[in-house]
């Protein structure tokens, strides 16, 4: 079986013993072999009963060091449009600060309005380097974090997974950056119409963020009644006590570069 990548580059960048993850990490293979566009890959986990591999599955590469820009032309093409019809953009698959610096630049460069940000944590390198990504978000006057739990897991470790989303929520809590919680919140419920107790209580522990996405499914009315439920009950057991500071003229003359 033979299967690609949408993105250039990526396949030459592999290097024999490597981990490859396929459909969120329900199939497993270990590069083998190295020929001159295209490496051999042996699976040795399937954890899944399907048969086929549908197209758009995401794949992951955690020990590879891929060079790919986070903005493909496709979505260089697409910001205008984007821009003039969305609020916020959520910002996938960014490494360090300098890919928030990049997409800021084409967006001033190429429209008129400048929705707000959403940087997708879901790599080894944001995690690393997410105190230097919040000071480049803190550049402009919106913007927020997303704990974008599927691929995270996948490129980190599912065994990691609940040290650094309790991590990421701490250091955004500390610079007062809003968090959105995503990625798998009560979806037994939403698909079956039945919660499983382990996403019982992920929910509540969701309540820490400033925002959960839901998934699409056929009982999401009863997803959402009973998420409130829960956030409610939580909320009575957990406050953040911080101060909210107004906008300081200080960091504004620094973020506009002007002399203070």
């Amino acid at each position: 079986m033979v299967i690609s990548t949408n993105e250039q580059g990526i396949i030459s960048k592999l290097n024999k013993g490597e981990r490859v993850y396929i459909d969120d990490g329900l199939i497993k293979g270990v590069v083998e072999k190295i020929k001159k566009n295209c490496v051999g890959m042996r699976i040795v986990r399937i954890a899944t009963s399907k048969k086929q591999i549908k197209a758009e599955k995401g794949i992951n590469f955690p020990d590879s060091e891929l060079d790919v820009l986070p903005l493909t032309e496709f979505d260089i093409a697409s910001l205008p449009f984007v821009c003039d019809h969305a609020d916020l953009i959520g910002y996938s698959f960014l490494r360090k600060p300098e890919d928030v610096s990049l997409l800021r630049n084409i967006m001033h460069e190429t429209c008129e309005k400048i929705p707000g940000l959403i940087l997708k944590i879901e790599t080894p390198e944001a995690v690393k380097y997410l105190p230097q990504i919040l000071l480049e978000g803190m550049k402009d006057e919106v913007f927020g974090i997303m704990i974008a739990r599927g691929d995270l897991a996948v490129e980190i470790g599912f065994e990691r997974m609940g040290e650094i989303q309790e991590e990421i929520l701490w250091i955004c809590e500390s610079a007062h950056v809003p968090v959105v919680w995503a990625t798998q919140v009560l979806e037994n419920l939403n698909k079956s119409g039945i919660a499983t107790r382990s996403e019982i209580t992920d929910a509540g522990h969701a309540g820490q963020a400033e925002c959960i996405m839901i998934n699409k499914g056929l009982h999401t009315i009863e997803v959402i009644e009973s998420l409130r439920n829960i956030l409610k009950r939580t909320a009575e057991h957990r406050n953040k006590k911080r101060f909210t500071f107004r906008q300081l003229n200080i960091a504004s003359r620094f973020i506009g570069g002007d002399e203070v």
